[in-house]
């Protein structure tokens, strides 16, 4: 099978076990093909944890769930020098955290205090950790699916608009239809019926699948009026005065340089997974919302009439003209 073939059987194998989160499967794959980390963010019980696991375990990969609090250190996510004994020569061994892995779950990341975030993050940005000096990598393949709840504000620790800028995307995860309902519903009931030895053993997709599909994304052209229109995009949020009277008075901070490059790799990788060898205007419509939504910070004025960034967005793709 092609690169592209492997990885859309990956996710359909995950699409049989999400029901009624399609959009959210496609939005791990991507921010796995753009070898950056996601920010998923819903109301508890809507399947984040287990649309991360359906990833990890339909690829050859290493898993890791991270169960964020406030007593967490971040020697608990980096790992420590241990002291081997006097019978040791080496008295002092690295031994890894659970952050060496392919796919790590940061469940809750805001539960956590800034110096853990920060650890966490760091290895996120610079895909590696030091202690005691000693620098260790983290693997080729290495992706991070941070949680959040967005109704429990006590006892958190808010991650700063800094430290969010450095997700790739931060996606919303909304309740399923009624009909998706169903199907989970009887999804849970067969697999409790037919008990976890009844599961067909089906091979993972090898990690090389993912590396050759990057190296096609990178490939994917993105004409010049395509970059005109995704720069007009990230314009109109740094001068809205420009573009819309309503803008300029709902956007405080715009999107910075980093924004328009995870808008540019998300939307190559959408119109690669669709079977594009261009990006469009649609591709690029398709991922603005999650690529840009943590990147803008509203106004007072948009908080008090009630807009959401993501009404602030839908305004952006109306007022500004595909080239």
């Amino acid at each position: 099978m092609t690169a592209r073939e492997q990885i859309q059987e990956l996710q359909a194998r995950m699409g049989r076990s999400i029901i009624g989160q399609e959009q959210v499967v496609e939005r791990l794959l991507l921010t796995l093909l753009c070898n950056g980390n996601v920010l998923v963010e819903g109301l508890p019980g809507l399947a984040k944890t287990r649309a991360v696991k359906a990833l990890a375990k339909n690829l050859e990969s290493d898993f890791s769930r991270i169960q964020f609090t406030p007593d967490l250190l971040p020697a608990d996510i980096t790992g420590s020098e241990m002291y081997l004994g006097e019978e040791s020569a080496e008295r002092f061994a690295f031994q890894a955290g659970p952050i060496f892995a392919n796919i790590v779950l940061a469940d809750e990341v805001n539960r956590a205090p800034a110096k853990v975030q920060a650890a966490l993050l760091e290895a996120m940005e610079e895909r590696q950790v030091t202690v005691a000096g000693q620098t260790h990598p983290m693997p080729p393949l290495f992706m991070v699916m941070a949680t959040q709840n967005p109704i429990e504000q006590e006892g958190t620790y808010p991650l700063p608009e800094a430290q969010m800028d450095r997700f790739l995307m931060h996606v919303y995860i909304s309740y399923p239809d009624d009909a998706a309902e169903k199907e989970v519903i009887r999804l849970v009931r067969g697999e409790s019926a037919a008990g976890a030895a009844a599961v067909a053993a089906t091979a993972p997709i090898a990690q090389q699948a993912v590396f050759d599909a990057r190296a096609e994304i990178d490939a994917v052209q993105i004409g010049e009026p395509m970059e005109d229109y995704l720069v007009a995009l990230v314009a109109a949020t740094r001068r809205p005065a420009e573009f819309d009277a309503d803008l300029a008075r709902y956007i405080q901070i715009g999107v910075s340089p980093r924004g328009s490059i995870a808008l540019d790799k998300v939307s190559r990788a959408h119109a690669w997974l669709h079977g594009r060898d261009a990006v469009t205007a649609d591709d690029i419509r398709a991922v603005i919302n999650d690529c840009l939504r943590h990147r803008i910070l509203l106004s007072y004025e948009a908080q008090a009439d009630g807009v959401t960034v993501d009404d602030l967005i839908g305004m952006l793709v109306r007022v500004v003209a595909v080239a």
